[in-house]
């Protein structure tokens, strides 16, 4: 969950309590006004009642003065509207408790054909304290809300810088993010800013390092390899071309891997089916026996990606089953999406990413010829095309797969 949608999930949590509190309280305010007022009510009815029935209007208009009533002159509209929570019938009057669409509460009283609205003054004070309750509460939903709006404000950097560390990640080293002033987050994107300059200092001077080794070196290595087919016949010789071979490999796998390390080799995507795959790869080998390897194309599909990563990446595969196998041939099996490369010999011990390491080789690759360079690179190339390269040990077969 993102922090965004943690703090609106928090953000309508908090204003849904609020206005079931709102709610509640409303409720238990109008429910304590009308039971006090229908106490009150019910209690000075009986006095009020003998003055208006003996017709006292002093004495009436003296107690009316003294609960804080006051005589409402038109009866009739609030007959009409309001609703009654009480009422005492007799057979020469009645006394009600009213309570009208304003939700005010009033006492009517009639004797013959006399009648008497009154309304206790007292609970307008009790009204204005609910009202202002419910401004406080209102208030406090507001509050919340700036709040929620400067939060979202703080957050909607984050979400920038987030991109940009994901851009710069994915090899785009020319990303810099904006100065956001001399808080917490300005700190961080100046922090980042720097720190990003020095690693693509650092990877630009790598590479052009290694562009130039490698560049240097393909002249001595050449002029190496002719002095040595002009040198006499004698075990020397083929230990010295052995090593020259084995440097100028080196320097290419080098090469190959720095450029798939620094993201910046764009794949040429186009469509191909596994059978040019297949044979792509097999050209860029140089077998002694051609019987060394078998094909088996039990389905061709389509692949779209970059066919020379790609046929690098299976050529390295073959080679290393190849150098690796106990016995031959080694089988190249094509299935429903899916190429594998399998070699007879014993269970590889560890898991694949253990192989995957630069300059690592299984335990048995004693006295074989390679750097442990070559399934560093397959690995690399299919994390590039999204791929998934797997690894299985069965029955004496070691099988290398690129999944499609």
């Amino acid at each position: 969950m993102s922090i965004f949608t943690k703090v609106l999930v928090l953000f309508l949590v908090s204003v849904s309590l609020m206005i079931i509190v709102s709610n509640e309280t409303n409720k238990l305010t109008h429910s304590k006004i009308e039971i006090l007022v229908k106490e009150k009510y019910q209690q000075a009815s009986q006095e009020l009642f003998t003055y208006f029935s003996n017709n006292d209007k002093n004495g009436l208009n003296k107690k009316l003065l003294a609960l804080n009533f006051r005589v409402i002159s038109s009866i009739e509209p609030y007959l009409l509207s309001s609703h009654v929570i009480y009422e005492n019938i007799t057979s020469f009057g009645e006394i009600k408790i009213l309570k009208d669409p304003q939700k005010r509460y009033l006492l009517f009283m009639r004797y013959l054909d006399e009648q008497l609205l009154v309304q206790d003054a007292s609970q307008e004070e009790s009204f204005l304290e609910k009202d202002l309750l419910g401004y406080l509460i209102f208030a406090d939903i507001f509050i919340l809300l700036v709040i929620f709006l400067m939060i979202l404000k703080i957050l909607s950097p984050l979400k920038k810088m987030a991109h940009d560390m994901q851009r710069f990640g994915d090899g785009a080293l020319h990303i810099r993010m904006n100065d956001l002033g001399k808080n917490e987050l300005g700190t961080l994107s100046r922090a980042f800013n720097g720190m990003a300059e020095n690693i693509e200092a650092l990877i630009h001077s790598r590479q052009r390092l290694l562009r130039d080794v490698g560049h240097e070196l393909r002249t001595p290595i050449a002029k190496a390899k002719l002095a040595i087919e002009m040198l006499p016949v004698s075990k020397y010789e083929s230990i010295l071309k052995k090593a020259i071979v084995q440097i100028d490999e080196m320097t290419a796998e080098l090469l190959s891997l720095e450029k798939l390390n620094a993201n910046n080799s764009a794949l040429k995507m186009e469509k191909f089916n596994t059978e040019t795959l297949v044979f792509e790869s097999l050209s860029k080998l140089v077998i002694e026996d051609e019987n060394w390897v078998e094909v088996h194309m039990n389905e061709i599909f389509d692949i779209t990606g970059d066919l020379n990563y790609l046929s690098i990446a299976l050529k390295n595969l073959i080679d290393n089953g190849l150098k690796y196998a106990s016995q031959k041939p080694i089988v190249i099996e094509v299935n429903a999406h899916e190429i594998a490369v399998l070699s007879q010999g014993e269970p590889l011990v560890h898991p694949l990413e253990y192989y995957c390491e630069a300059f690592v080789q299984a335990d048995n690759s004693r006295g074989q010829e390679g750097f442990g360079l070559g399934l560093s690179i397959v690995k690399k190339i299919v994390d590039a095309h999204g791929l998934k390269l797997t690894l299985s040990c069965q029955e004496g077969w070691n099988s290398f797969s690129i999944q499609f």
